[in-house]
């Protein structure tokens, strides 16, 4: 993806947006060779890597961190690009690393870092015009309002209660089924988004932050949007959606993500809406094309220029039917996220730089994923190679350039969240996007 910025003119900030929807898109033409390194590791062969532990991954970890905080200004007053490639997303990265108990020496001053960054974050959003832009999660006010909270809860500041309110008062802004013209639903910037953040203010803070109607209006016109959507197109299956008029499937902006977040609070919804659910998840499983998925309903696969990322493909779409699995057990769910392992396995190793988005990172959490639902070690020993080849010449020389290099989703940030997490597997969930709530 390409930087977002606030930007008060609308035709500068659709642009933006587009740009924001093409996310890996825009290099369609780029031969599958230049996607993925060749992964020459041997398989787990029933041993995991003892340079993998905490006495040599910490080191790394916190040379990473200070890396990032020599190249990002702490108090700059341009605070674009939200979580997703902006400042807050390197606060929420210092918030991760503070409460893995292994930087516990390091805690107090990765949260005051992180808070002095947020301030800032939160004082440019509070000043953002459009209140469309304030109920974003990903780009923009509603997820640095979360990781605000986060942060001043851990500090034990009773000021964690203001940017809760502000985020609370973002629902009624998305509620309304056409919020925003460019698509209402999507993870990014619509409903999914700020259900999402709800969600991990939940698993956090241990609060709901917001009320059941609250929450039973947005799955609702989530549900009402997607019918209509799905009807006035005449598709052959209940709910379906579209961003800058693209039916996407995968976690950055399409169906996969919005699933994911009905069933994250199904309970809200009756029996009907849930099974409306349950319908399009069975759906979207069908749309299965050699263990990955198209990055839009209806294409077919080009295997030389297959998609194999989180933003598209299979390892955001992975997710979803990990949170179908967690529910009702149904063994094809599993499968499902198997297959996915396996692609990832073999094309995972991506040249799109270091980040969760759409690089190595975000390929190695599907194997955490998949560890903490199977506890087989194969998927911890794949997951400590694909941090060994982070650190390779191979991928420093060969890994193409990001804009945004110390950032959350693109960039180091979101490397060092995944380096913490490869030593607290059991806890480990891809940033700011729970399945085990």
């Amino acid at each position: 993806m390409t930087k977002v910025f606030f930007l008060s003119h609308p035709w500068i900030r659709e642009q933006a947006d587009r740009s924001a929807a093409a996310c890996v898109l825009r290099s369609l033409s780029v031969m599958e060779s230049l996607r993925c390194f060749e992964n020459r590791f041997s398989d787990y062969r029933g041993l995991l890597l003892p340079a993998q532990g905490a006495p040599a991954v910490v080191p790394a970890i916190t040379a990473t961190v200070d890396k990032i905080l020599k190249k990002v200004p702490i108090d700059i007053s341009e605070q674009d690009g939200g979580l997703y490639d902006g400042p807050a997303g390197v606060a929420y990265m210092l918030y991760h690393v503070s409460e893995c108990p292994l930087f516990s020496e390091k805690r107090e001053g990765y949260l005051k870092t992180a808070k002095q960054i947020i301030d800032v974050s939160v004082r440019y959003v509070d000043a953002e015009p459009d209140k469309n832009m304030r109920a974003a999660f990903l780009l923009g006010g509603a997820g640095i309002y979360a990781v605000a909270a986060m942060i001043y809860k851990s500090m034990g500041l009773a000021d964690f209660v203001k940017p809760l309110t502000k985020f609370r008062n973002m629902w009624e802004v998305c509620a309304p089924i056409s919020f925003l013209e460019c698509g209402s639903d999507e993870l990014f910037v619509g409903r999914a988004g700020y259900l999402c953040a709800a969600l991990v203010l939940k698993q956090r803070l241990g609060i709901e932050i917001l009320s059941q109607y609250q929450i039973k209006s947005i799955c609702q016109a989530i549900i009402e949007s997607g019918k209509q959507y799905a009807k006035r197109k005449r598709k052959p299956f209940p709910l379906m959606y579209s961003y800058y008029g693209t039916e996407y499937l995968g976690a950055a902006h399409g169906l996969s993500s919005v699933l994911q977040m009905l069933l994250s609070y199904q309970d809200v919804l009756s029996q009907a809406e849930r099974d409306l659910v349950w319908q399009s998840v069975d759906f979207l499983m069908n749309q299965e094309q050699n263990c990955n998925w198209p990055a839009e309903l209806g294409a077919i696969i080009q295997r030389e220029n297959e998609l194999v990322h989180w933003c598209h493909g299979a390892p955001g779409v992975a997710y979803l039917f990990a949170k179908a699995y967690l529910i009702n057990k149904k063994p094809q769910y599993l499968d499902t996220c198997i297959r996915s392992g396996e692609l990832v396995w073999q094309k995972g190793l991506l040249k799109k730089g270091p980040g969760i988005c759409h690089g190595v990172a975000g390929s190695a959490y599907v194997f955490l994923l998949l560890y903490r639902l199977t506890g087989h070690s194969k998927y911890m020993y794949r997951a400590q190679r694909f941090a060994e080849f982070l650190f390779t010449e191979e991928f420093k020389s060969g890994s193409c350039s990001v804009t945004s290099v110390y950032s959350l989703f693109e960039g180091l940030s979101g490397t060092v969240c995944f380096l913490v997490d490869l030593l607290q597997p059991d806890w480990s969930e891809f940033p700011l996007f729970s399945v085990f709530v």
